[in-house]
């Protein structure tokens, strides 16, 4: 299961609005909302710098986080955040209420595994490239990932990993593929770069068209020479 946060929050007035939530940035607070699972939603504000020290962990974005609401717990999912364009501010927060015994879906950060040691980077000289960072699961709050671990050991290069490949944790499923019409989608892949070879075609393909554009202008000089010798006759 994954870690669960805890943050403190103060109730809002339901009626407060646009100039309101602008005068809590400014006292280093940050408007959000809770709704989901049938009950009301609740206004609320949180501090900035409690927040921002959560966010510095890695997986607090898809973990259970438990609000302290004037010593009252609601238990949520971050749906929503809002930041700022160009200052590390967060401008607003939408939390999804849970229930314990009802599915959700949350995307959870991916780990590859032997990245350095896979076969095809060792002994091939190829290179990890990750198709997927995080993978969107289903499962009760009770069963929810902290992240997915998909081991590359046995990986060569061209070879390809889909989300069908993953070994996933009791109680958990991908939601794209027990959707309707499932997608198998890869998730990483081992590659050799090519980059110095095509450097080295583009550079002998320059060349030649150069020494092609020579040759033309050589022609057509000597053209030119005939056309005048033939005038002056």
């Amino acid at each position: 299961m994954s870690n669960e946060f805890n943050l403190i929050a103060e109730l809002r007035e339901q009626g407060e609005g646009t100039s309101s939530s602008r005068r809590l940035r400014r006292s280093g607070l940050v408007p959000g909302v809770i709704y989901g699972a049938g009950k009301d939603t609740i206004k609320l504000s949180i501090d900035h710098n409690q927040l921002l020290r959560k966010l510095n962990i890695d997986n607090f974005l898809s973990s259970i986080i438990s609000i302290n609401i004037n010593d009252k717990k609601e238990d949520v999912l971050i749906k929503d955040i809002q930041v700022h364009p160009s200052k590390q501010q967060v401008m607003h927060l939408d939390f999804l209420r849970i229930k314990s015994d009802e599915v959700i879906r949350v995307k959870v950060p991916v780990i590859f595994l032997n990245e350095d040691s896979a076969t095809g980077v060792k002994l091939e000289g190829g290179t990890v490239t990750p198709l997927m960072n995080e993978i969107e699961v289903s499962c009760l709050p009770r069963d929810l990932p902290e992240h997915l671990e998909i081991d590359i050991i046995d990986m060569k290069v061209d070879d390809m990993l889909y989300l069908e490949d993953i070994v996933l944790p009791s109680g958990v499923e991908i939601t794209l593929l027990t959707q309707e019409e499932p997608s198998n989608e890869p998730v990483v892949a081992v590659r050799v770069l090519r980059i110095a070879e095509e450097v080295v075609e583009e550079v002998e393909l320059g060349e030649g068209e150069e020494g092609a554009e020579e040759t033309d202008s050589d022609g057509d000089e000597e053209t030119t020479e005939e056309e005048s010798e033939s005038n002056s006759d």
